[in-house]
């Protein structure tokens, strides 16, 4: 196993057999987002994109939190600062807040490889944003997530009323968003949140099962899966006909096709490129 530094010890990376896993930590906080743990992240998931040895991306959270969102304490300094509130430059403000959102959610939701969250317990807030923009969710059974934003009264950011709704659609999404009450493992899983929900101590095992599928499968061919998925939200059939059309004539061209064909041939588990 390769560690992976990060500049804090709020971010844990370790890489084995092509699947990197990115622990936030910060339990004694449940994992809040910090002034040093979200930096840190956003550089190390431009890292983790940029390596051929990474098929699949891990991220949960130490103890038994995935992350709580925003540090309460750090938004009790912000409002007793000479910078938050209409004193200060609203247009800069919104800037600086579309930038930290853009390299974080956004860079993750679009990462070129497989993303995984696993939720040892709650993710609420901008928490429950950094799961949402991942491909997969998978929890233990005493896990839940709340969007919390009404809690302290804030309508909300890092993309999370566009990610929830295109899982739950408009009226689940404002449900969950004007009460901000919590919602348990089994039922974000019949909502369709989570992708499974296994005993709490079945995460590990049922977890790395997942993510080697992953790291494991063609990387171009899941690649091209995540683009066409991720474009068919804003593009019409059309559109998404001439996309599949490209992607496919690309893989067709690629040794892990061939070794794919070859493989069912011969009756045996494909090895893709490496």
């Amino acid at each position: 196993m390769e560690t992976i530094e990060t500049g804090t010890e709020e971010l844990r990376v370790s890489l084995e057999r092509r699947v990197a896993t990115i622990t936030l930590n910060r339990p004694a906080k449940r994992n809040a987002l910090s002034d040093r743990l979200t930096p840190a992240l956003r550089q190390v998931l431009l890292d983790l994109e940029a390596r051929d040895d990474v098929g699949c991306v891990v991220i949960t959270g130490a103890g038994t939190a995935f992350c709580a969102g925003g540090d309460i304490s750090d938004m009790r300094d912000d409002a007793t600062s000479s910078t938050h509130g209409p004193v200060a430059d609203h247009d800069a403000r919104v800037r600086e807040l579309i930038h930290r959102q853009e390299t974080l959610t956004l860079r993750l939701h679009d990462l070129a490889k497989p993303t995984l969250a696993v939720l040892p317990g709650v993710a609420a807030g901008a928490g429950l944003c950094l799961a949402l923009a991942c491909d997969l969710r998978i929890a233990c059974e005493s896990a839940f997530i709340t969007t919390a934003y009404r809690n302290v009264a804030f309508s909300g950011d890092y993309g999370g009323s566009w990610l929830l709704s295109r899982l739950v659609g408009p009226a689940v999404t404002k449900e969950l968003y004007f009460t901000g009450r919590r919602v348990a493992a089994d039922e974000a899983r019949q909502l369709g949140i989570f992708n499974s929900v296994v005993p709490d101590d079945e995460l590990a095992a049922a977890t790395q099962a997942l993510a080697q599928t992953l790291a494991d499968g063609p990387g171009l061919a899941l690649r091209y899966m995540k683009e066409n998925i991720n474009a068919a939200f804003d593009s019409s059939l059309r559109d998404s006909l001439a996309l599949e059309a490209d992607r496919l004539l690309r893989c067709a061209d690629t040794a892990d096709h061939r070794e794919a064909v070859t493989a069912f041939m011969e009756k045996r588990p494909p090895v893709f490129n490496r």
